[in-house]
């Protein structure tokens, strides 16, 4: 009798067991399903940003270019002007952009000197006054004035 009932009580467990089984696989399944799918949503999320990115540069850049070739554009004119109305506006038209910036240049120079004789009025260290006296703004500007006279020049003769 009791193999009748051990075998019986082992039978309907293993039978339980055995219908569960499935279902458990089947929920994990619907789990791995969904992660599966947010994962691809993050990705597709993933893709519109940067496809977003991707057009925004891309309008960029066109706007650039267009500034670049009204400038360019202006310029001309600006120069067969200067050319039609004889030799010295020409000239002085030339003169206009490299006076400025000597110019300004002088005026830096000058700016910069009398701060640096100031302080070695003030007994001031050379080295401390040299490094205190050269900043990244005072890089930035000579980075600027470069990139203007010598990149600026490469870019136009390309083009």
């Amino acid at each position: 009798m009791f193999d009748l009932l051990g075998g019986g009580l082992l039978g309907s467990v293993f039978g339980g067991i055995f219908r569960l089984v499935p279902e458990v696989l089947r929920m994990l399944d619907k789990a791995n399903e969904r992660k599966h799918e947010l994962s691809m949503f993050q990705l597709q999320t993933d893709l519109e940003k940067m496809r977003g990115e991707y057009r925004m540069e891309e309008k960029y850049v066109d706007y650039s270019s267009r500034a670049v070739d009204a400038i360019s554009e202006a310029f001309r004119e600006q120069s067969a002007t200067a050319q039609a109305a004889g030799k010295w506006v020409a000239a002085f038209s030339a003169s206009v952009r490299p006076g400025i910036t000597w110019s300004l240049f002088g005026l830096y120079a000058a700016v910069k000197g009398c701060a640096i004789a100031l302080a070695f009025d003030a007994n001031a260290d050379w080295r401390d006054v040299l490094v205190a006296n050269w900043s990244s703004d005072d890089f930035g500007m000579l980075t600027m004035v470069l990139t203007f006279w010598f990149v600026g020049r490469s870019i136009e003769k390309y083009k």
